[in-house]
């Protein structure tokens, strides 16, 4: 969640979980016995690794390192493309499947022509606690969806400092509109996707494959240069092929679903 592109639905997508996140949070108040167990070890996780790592990549950002780094997320996430199209099940492409795919780039570009600082903290009132609001439903979708991190949705809508700034301070109520908002559209946006998995999977998948194509923009580094270009290259390569083997090692994948639950849902 920390790297623009590389969201918590891409790494659930990548590991095989992510089906079962998505019916989990659609059915935590019909079947909360059988969804809290695995929405509390996903959340336990999450939150360790983001206070593990989100600093030092946080650092590393800010580094030489930044452009290697890039890449290999850009291979990273490239790597998780073969995946979808497995699970979408399509033998050809056709074009309508093509214009799913578009569809799902183009709801990522469009986002960014939102303006800045439209559903900033900073502003007060009741309208600014509304627009707020509705900036929280716009990011829950980059917590359920895809090819969408949190901290780049902030970038786009023009607020990840102000935001940044009140969680550092712990002020709190400043951001509770867009968090009210966040909560609320995370429970939605999985319940529609629970629906659209249930009756239309291929054509969902296909736009959250799209959405996953979209994001890559994002990832591709300025200014590189021939040697910085060639030694992404392997790092792309060396992201693509890691997060390749962590799909088709039937091994992992069989330990990661046993430690994020037991039973099927």
């Amino acid at each position: 969640m920390t790297v623009p592109g590389v969201s918590g639905g891409s790494a659930a997508m990548i590991l095989g979980i992510y089906d079962r996140l998505i019916d989990s949070v659609g059915s935590v108040f019909s079947r909360p016995k059988e969804s809290l167990p695995l929405l509390l070890k996903f959340t336990v996780g999450a939150c360790a690794g983001f206070l593990i790592i989100a600093r030092l990549i946080s650092f590393l950002l800010t580094t030489p390192a930044e452009i290697p780094l890039r890449f290999f997320f850009l291979g990273a996430v490239a790597g998780g493309i073969p995946m979808i199209f497995r699970k979408a099940e399509i033998r050809r492409l056709t074009g309508g499947n093509a214009a799913l795919i578009l569809t799902g780039v183009v709801a990522v570009l469009l986002l960014s022509t939102i303006p800045e600082s439209l559903f900033s903290p900073d502003n007060g009132g009741i309208a600014a606690s509304l627009l707020q609001l509705c900036g929280g439903l716009l990011l829950a979708a980059a917590l359920v969806l895809p090819g969408i991190s949190a901290s780049h949705m902030l970038y786009m809508l023009g607020i990840y400092d102000d935001v940044m700034e009140k969680l550092a301070e712990f002020d709190l109520l400043a951001v509770l509109p867009l968090m009210a908002g966040a909560l609320v559209g995370t429970f939605l946006t999985a319940w529609v996707l629970r629906k659209l998995f249930q009756n239309h999977a291929a054509g969902t998948y296909l736009v959250i494959l799209g959405f996953m194509l979209g994001s890559l923009r994002e990832l591709l580094p300025h200014g590189a240069g021939a040697v910085g270009t060639a030694l992404g290259m392997l790092c792309t390569a060396a992201g693509f092929v890691l997060v390749y083997w962590l799909q088709m090692d039937k091994k992992t994948r069989h330990i990661v679903e046993k430690v994020v639950d037991k039973r099927k849902i």
